[in-house]
């Protein structure tokens, strides 16, 4: 049996910083804060786009330009995310900890651009996680809190619901995972996080 360890990442394992991402978005495009995310994330494109649609991250990045009126390099936009998001130490030291009891992984909803890019925007996760363990969502064709998406993170690692702990700081998503089995953790904090990965590893082995 390998119990496997899935986590979000903003505001779980780092803290993203929404606001400075968009000011440097406004200071690129000119509009104002409302107008910006009323172009493209208030619209719906973004969870479109986190859920897989579409599924090519230069696609994805034409698909913006196109709605914002201003054209941004994949290395900018790239920058600009990873800039506003930072890690929490004694969050990763959580995950470091169920790397030594199964699988880890990470599993944020995002575009398909950011999925290719996460081993830069979560750079800190790479030595732990391994590279081709981070995941965005649209990579699995549906965002949580869809239970498809979190079936087909089990279909990917080959894991059973009973044998996989998921940590989340939206209630929604945990419910989501939850409602296929999986054992979720709404994110408090590290200490919080830490508690839940060791209960969760202690009554499987006593399974």
């Amino acid at each position: 049996m390998t119990l496997l360890f899935v986590f979000d990442m903003d505001d779980v394992l780092y803290d993203y910083d929404w606001r400075a991402r968009m000011a440097e978005l406004t200071e690129i495009t000119g509009h104002d804060l409302h107008e910006l995310r009323r172009r493209w994330w208030i619209s719906g494109l973004e969870w479109k786009a986190e859920a897989g649609d579409p599924s090519d991250p230069d696609e994805y990045l034409a698909r913006v330009a196109g709605v914002i009126g201003a054209e941004i390099s994949r290395e900018e936009w790239v920058r600009i995310r990873s800039e506003a998001t930072n890690a929490r130490p004694a969050a990763l030291d959580a995950v470091r900890r169920a790397a030594e009891l199964g699988q880890v992984a990470l599993l944020t909803n995002n575009g398909i651009l950011i999925h290719h890019h996460l081993h830069e925007v979560a750079a800190e996760l790479v030595p732990i996680m391994g590279r081709e363990n981070l995941h965005a969502s649209a990579f699995f064709g549906a965002r949580k809190p869809d239970p498809v998406v979190f079936e087909r993170v089990l279909a990917h690692y080959g894991a059973a619901a009973t044998d996989t702990f998921f940590a989340d700081d939206l209630v929604e998503n945990v419910a989501g995972a939850a409602s296929i089995g999986i054992t979720g953790h709404l994110y408090v904090d590290e200490a919080s996080l830490l508690a839940a990965i060791e209960a969760f590893a202690a009554e499987a082995r006593a399974a």
